[in-house]
């Protein structure tokens, strides 16, 4: 029994040293993918000039969950958006000013783009975008509430 133990530390500690050794070799640290909660408070980016509404999130490979892009206009207006350049499927979220959702394009999909246009239901100067589905696994909804950060104005 003795000896079988000792086999399995030696195996093991083998294994740690393999692992180790790959992770160096290759340059790459992979650090567990942890998903945030649904009632967690969602990260922002705030977006509000011009060419930073335009670019969005087109080219990004991935949306973060509890990640959101906040588009911060200068006035309001029933904006359109599109999925031109977009890699990922999103919700974009139609806000007030105090953070009540006047609207929500659920899953918006790349495939989308150019044929349809995403056009706020009423006068806006927020939008929100989303990973898909997250606007859904927080419980969002229209004449809800999303609590924006406190520097949204700035």
């Amino acid at each position: 029994m003795k000896e079988y133990k000792s086999l399995v530390i030696v195996l093991l500690v083998a294994f740690l040293i393999l692992a180790v050794s790959y992770t160096f070799s290759t340059g790459k640290v992979h650090a567990p993918v942890v998903e945030q909660s649904p009632t967690a408070p969602l990260r922002f980016e705030i977006v509000r000039t011009p060419e930073a509404q335009t670019q969005g999130l087109s080219g990004r490979r991935d949306v973060p969950s509890g990640y959101g892009m906040l588009f911060v206009f200068p006035e309001k207006k029933a904006y359109s958006f599109w999925m031109k350049d977009m890699l990922v499927p999103i919700d974009i979220l139609w806000l007030e000013d105090d953070g009540t959702i006047l609207g929500i394009e659920d899953s918006v999909t790349p495939a989308s783009y150019p044929e349809t246009v995403f056009t706020a239901p009423a006068q806006v100067g927020l939008v929100l975008e989303l990973r898909a589905g997250e606007a859904r696994a927080r419980g969002l909804f229209v004449g809800g509430h999303v609590e924006l950060p406190k520097n949204w104005r700035n």
